[in-house]
């Protein structure tokens, strides 16, 4: 039996100041080709712009599910079953964790822009990853998801 809604779904959005800075950016490219004219100006605003706004979509594209008894983040997806057990980290803990206390064989999803993180272990024998590390904006909502993901997992095989 697998779970029929997602009981957890986020998208790492970059932050709207971001956005603004797409507009700078068309800015300077406008100031750039001013000398040009009138026509290559506006081409550099709105060219320059669109280019950073891409950029900056694509950097907050990724999104971080549980759905049946799956947990899929960004390009990965990993079956609950071989998860264990969740560390909610607060953005000093996260910090470290993405810095100096990394393991270079986990998987990590980071945004730099989202304090908060959850750490999962990994428990599966045959996969040398120890731990995913994943930004989140609700990490206990998240853990919690995992966990209901797994005992729902758990039941559906007893």
């Amino acid at each position: 039996m697998q779970l029929t809604a997602s009981p957890y779904e986020e998208r790492l959005t970059a932050p709207r100041s971001w956005w603004l800075m797409c507009l700078l950016v068309g800015i300077a490219m406008a100031l750039v080709l001013l000398p040009f004219g009138t026509l290559p100006l506006l081409g550099g605003l709105v060219g320059g712009t669109a280019a950073s706004a891409v950029v900056v979509s694509s950097y907050g594209s990724p999104r971080i599910r549980v759905v049946g008894d799956s947990l899929i983040a960004g390009e990965a997806k990993i079956p609950v079953a071989a998860l264990g057990d969740t560390e909610v980290l607060d953005a000093e803990q996260a910090r470290a964790w993405r810095t100096y206390k990394a393991d270079v064989r986990s998987f990590m999803l980071l945004r730099a822009y989202i304090p908060g993180a959850l750490k999962v272990q990994v428990t599966d024998p045959e996969d040398p990853t120890p731990y995913l590390y994943l930004s989140t904006r609700e990490p206990e909502r998240l853990a919690a998801a995992i966990k209901a993901a797994r005992t729902q997992g758990s039941r559906a095989q007893g």
